[in-house]
């Protein structure tokens, strides 16, 4: 089990205040969260100007059979030339990471392979890029309100409209976004 101390597994809430455009409004879950730094992946922000047939194509991988669009989503501003892929563990190999409540993360060709044959996990995010920080940096961000953290599972993660994630992950932890300060008016009122 995770040290408590650690976020590995739960989700982080961006904050209005959090100054950084690339995470206005996202959800990031946890892959990764230790003494020797974080790493994490954005699972609301989808990526519009590439698609999973594309991807596959720059990889010479053969889309078979039909099955379900996947859709490709911003991972985070770090090796935005890398996919991972958060997912239900139903789906194990060689590479796959457990991390915890029933989640796992594969970052190997093969899961591609299989996504694209219709197989592969029941329920997945593929991303392109990671959010990552250093030693000590998500733990200062987090203490200058720039993230609020939550318990993840397989609804979050999977269920629901991308849209509709970070205000889900607020609620979850009894807040109303529109209370928050930069979403409320100079009168008070929410914008």
């Amino acid at each position: 089990m995770a040290d408590e101390a650690y976020l590995e597994g739960h989700c982080l809430i961006a904050m209005p205040t959090i100054g950084d455009p690339r995470f206005d409004r996202t959800l990031i879950y946890m892959c990764a969260h230790s003494a020797d730094g974080a790493m994490g992946l954005v699972v609301n922000k989808p990526l519009d100007d590439l698609s999973f047939g594309d991807l596959l194509e720059q990889l010479d991988i053969e889309e078979e059979g039909a099955h379900e669009p996947i859709q490709l989503h911003f991972g985070g501003p770090v090796e935005t030339g890398r996919g991972f892929v958060l997912h239900s563990d139903d789906y194990n190999q060689e590479g796959t990471l457990g991390i915890g409540g029933g989640v796992s993360l594969t970052a190997t060709v093969d899961v591609l392979r299989a996504m694209a044959s219709g197989e592969g996990p029941k329920d997945r995010i593929l991303a392109l890029g990671y959010a990552g920080w250093a030693p000590g940096q998500l733990d200062m961000e987090i203490q200058a309100n720039g993230w609020l953290t939550c318990k993840a599972d397989a609804d979050l993660l999977f269920g629901g409209k991308l849209d509709d994630k970070w205000r889900q992950a607020l609620g979850r932890i009894g807040i109303d976004p529109a209370m928050l300060a930069s979403d409320v008016s100079e009168s008070g009122k929410p914008n």
